[in-house]
């Protein structure tokens, strides 16, 4: 059986206030064109079809017409769960009209597919977390953990304020959670995983704007599932999972949706797996189509010129001028009409005091609890007790469970 594995897309994503969306569906375009051209026989998207809880009709109608031409009308299943940015509800609202295309849509981690015929695929077997199907002649089991909040779990993991402690018990969860439903992987089925879950010493890239803190919602590897290959999304960067050989991977976004992802490739994973049998995974790289730039200047004067000498092409950039002044709108409006898709001027000041006799400081390199210590030691003038720092933990959490899409982090 061949898997394609992809996740993240953020459909309606915004780039300092300029749509991603014309990228979005280059790329939609392009997965569809692998999908055929490799013979693929189920996709999985792992998570973060959109980037809000509310998105854009065009967004919804982007992903609605995806399902339908990606599935080749309900001849190529596909299973969808909800990240942290996805609405569950919004996400499954299609699920009777789905059905037809052989589109299997999970927002919670209790979700439970119907059996019957999805398209020409049939789920023999489903649960709360699991769905065994039936296609081309060969079965699988396919193990599904939706973005597992503790609101989305509905319980609370823990009352223990200690970081040390809710990071073991919200790993250990969903340990609990995956071993017992690796009950119902077989010896002749294709079993895989499929989950949307930050993982320890997973390389972040800084856009994925979770709600965690500290790393309170980290997941140890040794909780994963004894799957053939697990589909995970929520990270950027595609990346292999530490310690598990060739059986996790992060798939990544299909596009550059920050300035800190500019130095890697993006990518969509091609499975090809039988019962019993190590996985072969092959990394298909994607096509760059609007290209994120930093450009460093070091002056207003290089920074006109360098606007200037690259008017044309595609690209988003970020112009970082390097100043001992503020920039007249004069001088930032001359740049916007030199080099269109300027998305960012930051004047970096030199290293010195200003005149109230505070270092400069770029406050944007710092999170949300680096932000508070630093505020906590100009105000009381001694380092923040752990105490302290517990609380304002348990604080942002509570903010952050408000809205699980709404970025506290970076």
């Amino acid at each position: 059986m061949k898997i394609l594995h992809t996740s993240d897309w953020h459909l309606g994503k915004v780039l300092e206030g300029y749509s991603r969306l014309p990228e979005q569906e280059k790329f939609i375009e392009e997965l569809i064109e692998i999908a055929d051209n490799q013979d693929v026989d189920l996709v999985l998207i792992a998570g973060d079809v959109y980037d809000t809880v509310n998105p854009s009709s065009q967004a919804v109608t982007l992903f609605y017409n995806t399902l339908k031409i990606l599935s080749k009308n309900g001849e190529r299943p596909i299973v969808v769960i909800a990240g942290n940015h996805d609405s569950p509800e919004r996400l499954m609202a299609a699920s009777p009209l789905a059905r037809d295309y052989g589109v299997i849509l999970l927002g919670k981690p209790n979700s439970e597919a119907m059996t019957g015929e999805y398209g020409s695929v049939m789920i023999e077997e489903a649960g709360e977390g699991y769905i065994k199907i039936q296609l081309n002649g060969e079965k699988a089991v396919i193990l599904t953990l939706p973005y597992p909040s503790e609101k989305r779990l509905n319980e609370i993991l823990t009352e223990e304020a200690d970081e040390s402690v809710r990071q073991k018990s919200y790993s250990e969860r969903v340990g609990t959670f995956f071993k017992k439903l690796s009950k119902h992987f077989e010896q002749d089925t294709i079993n895989l995983a499929l989950s949307h879950l930050y993982m320890i010493q997973g390389e972040e890239c800084g856009s994925e704007r979770d709600i965690q803190l500290g790393g309170s919602f980290a997941v140890d590897t040794c909780m994963l599932p004894d799957a053939q290959y697990i589909a995970l999304g929520h990270l950027h960067r595609p990346q292999k999972v530490a310690g598990m050989g060739n059986r996790a991977f992060y798939s990544g976004s299909p596009i550059q949706y920050s300035r800190s992802e500019i130095n890697y490739s993006k990518c969509v994973y091609v499975v090809d797996v039988k019962p019993g049998e190590e996985p072969q995974v092959e990394e298909v790289l994607l096509c760059n189509y609007k290209p994120i730039e930093v450009w460093e200047c070091e002056s207003i004067e290089a920074a006109l010129q360098k606007c200037a000498d690259h008017q044309e092409g595609e690209r988003w950039v970020y112009l970082d001028i390097k100043t001992d002044r503020p920039l007249h709108q004069e001088e930032i409006k001359e740049m916007k009409s030199l080099r269109k898709d300027i998305v960012s001027i930051t004047p970096v000041f030199p290293d010195k005091d200003d005149e109230s006799g505070n270092e400069m400081i770029d406050y944007k390199q710092f999170k949300i609890d680096e932000l508070f210590e630093r505020y906590y030691k100009e105000k009381i003038g001694a380092e923040a007790p752990a105490e302290i720092m517990d609380l304002f933990y348990e604080i942002a959490q509570e903010v952050g469970s408000e809205d699980e899409a709404d970025p506290i982090k970076d």
